[in-house]
């Protein structure tokens, strides 16, 4: 009659045992999923991590080459030297921020961008100081042609001074002007042109007077001569109203241009004669040589100095 209800009795806590059980399992896998999720979790953090420090390794690799990049640029230019200057220290200034943020994954994509960007404008100052030294080296190889031709035209003047001494010496001198006590000096004019004022400055200078006497020769032509000038420039050019034929004049068996004309009537006595010879170009300071020529024939010589 006992033995039934003991049987009832324990029904009832075997179920319950299984209902605990099951519960414990569920919590069981409820934690072991948790834990795997939080697993993923961290272990995607420290990927992360370390790909941001991968990164910001390969930025900093990248602005350290490029700050090289950059110093190594080199102008005379001086505006183009600023701005080198002040993408230098943006450089300096992206490698700290580098240090700085190494974890940041936002600041490093940004620093990277940049990067790229002053790489990109590095190219274009590549660019611009090729272009700047080989206009240098242009410039530079014209001077040198320039300094050339003035030397070369140093020399025709000197072998030409040369060669009227000999001519003047074939030349009968029985029948030759000469242009006596030739001075020349450097003048500006004031009061419209009324006055005149010796000056030595070459800034002040406005025409060469070139003065002489044109000296007695009984057994000379009588008659109207024209007297031409002939001046040369302290680098070696001759003064003229323009480089063309219509302003040359011969003179000892060549060819000159001549910086001023004028018509003399000469009887064969003594004949004061004063030129004024202009010039196209500002006057420079230096010596200037002057040829008085008269009847193809260098008659008289004298010279002025400007300061």
């Amino acid at each position: 009659m006992n033995a039934e209800p003991q049987s009832e009795e324990k029904k009832p806590n075997n179920k319950l045992l299984l209902v605990l059980l099951g519960l414990l399992l569920i919590g069981n896998g409820i934690f072991a999923w948790l834990w795997w999720q939080e697993r993923g979790r961290a272990n995607t953090v420290v990927v992360e991590k370390e790909t941001v420090q991968v990164e910001r390794d390969n930025v900093k690799a990248d602005l350290m080459d490029l700050q090289q990049q950059y110093a190594s640029l080199q102008t005379s230019d001086k505006m183009l030297n600023a701005d080198l200057d002040e993408k230098r220290a943006k450089i300096a200034e992206l490698l700290e921020q580098a240090d700085k943020h190494k974890n940041d994954a936002y600041i490093i994509s940004k620093l990277k961008k940049e990067t790229e960007t002053l790489r990109n404008i590095m190219k274009h100052y590549v660019i611009e100081i090729d272009s700047l030294n080989t206009l240098n080296k242009t410039i530079v190889a014209e001077k040198d042609k320039v300094t050339s031709d003035l030397n070369s035209e140093k020399d025709k003047t000197s072998k030409l001074s040369k060669d009227k001494e000999a001519m003047a010496s074939t030349i009968s001198l029985g029948s030759v002007l000469k242009a006596e006590n030739p001075t020349a000096t450097g003048v500006k004019f004031r009061s419209g042109g009324k006055k005149e004022v010796e000056t030595t400055k070459a800034s002040r200078v406005e025409r060469i007077k070139v003065s002489f006497v044109l000296g007695e020769n009984k057994i000379a032509k009588k008659g109207t001569r024209d007297v031409y000038i002939r001046i040369t420039t302290p680098d070696g050019k001759e003064i003229c109203k323009s480089p063309d034929e219509g302003n040359m004049v011969k003179f000892n068996g060549g060819k000159g241009f001549y910086a001023a004309k004028q018509e003399v009537s000469y009887s064969n006595e003594d004949v004061a004669v004063e030129v004024f010879c202009a010039n196209p170009n500002p006057f420079i300071a230096g010596k200037y040589l002057i040829d008085i020529i008269c009847d193809d024939v260098i008659t008289g010589q004298t010279s002025i100095t400007l300061k």
